[in-house]
């Protein structure tokens, strides 16, 4: 789509801010209005359309996407949205381990057994490790006590910790970068433990650095909305 429009503003709205193009405001996919819960948001997504050529270029919008998405996908069911992105502690990443070579193993527990042990004392939860690929059921309880702190989030953190649940497999880590007990940088570099650990053993091929570095940016895009939603 061509550039329609000269300028972009960010005003305030009854319902908190919004975006203008040429004084008429941005509405979702859907037609729902654009509103969003504070002034730095409103600012940072008024920055994207603002910084479009003469071609729009969705790719660089991500908190518009993001905004879209909170609006029109997740609030409109947040409590089945937040169930599904609780439901990957049933298969949590952090729980699954490798039988071998040894250095993997290592490396495994000493990048997830401390996640988990925050997890542990954060929720009062316990969950059980395995190793192999073959289903472990967790306790009622500790599932329980997960989806309910998935439950707390708006639709707007959970369009956010949607990218970095998917990514990297693992309701904990999501619950971790929501509350800052990890960075970017750790929920990546924990998330993709695996990955990263046999690209140093054996090389990276240039279709899967390419896509680490899409998946990377995704994870510095939801965080950079989490930290907005926080002034």
């Amino acid at each position: 789509m061509r550039r329609f429009y000269a300028k972009a503003d960010a005003l305030a709205s009854d319902d908190g801010w919004t975006v203008t193009l040429d004084g008429k405001p941005v509405r979702t996919p859907a037609r729902a209005a654009l509103d969003l819960p504070n002034a730095a948001l409103a600012a940072a997504v008024t920055a994207e359309w603002a910084a479009q050529g003469d071609t729009l270029k969705p790719e660089t919008m991500p908190l518009t996407g993001f905004a879209y998405a909170a609006i029109d996908r997740v609030a409109p069911d947040r409590a089945a949205f937040a169930a599904g992105l609780a439901g990957f502690a049933e298969t949590e990443l952090l729980c699954y381990r490798a039988d071998g070579p040894t250095a993997l193993v290592a490396a495994q527990a000493a990048g997830w057994d401390p996640l988990l042990a925050w997890a542990r004392q954060r929720f009062d939860v316990d969950f059980i490790v395995t190793s192999g690929i073959n289903h472990t059921a967790q306790p009622p309880a500790t599932l329980a006590r997960i989806t309910a702190a998935w439950a707390a989030f708006d639709a707007f953190r959970l369009a956010a910790l949607h990218p970095v649940v998917t990514i990297c497999g693992s309701a904990v880590i999501g619950l971790a970068v929501a509350e800052r007990h990890l960075s970017a940088t750790a929920a990546f570099a924990t998330g993709q433990l695996d990955e990263l650990w046999q690209a140093e053993q054996w090389g990276s091929d240039p279709l899967a650095a390419a896509s680490l570095a899409s998946r990377r940016a995704a994870l510095d895009d939801a965080v950079r909305l989490l930290d907005l939603l926080e002034r």
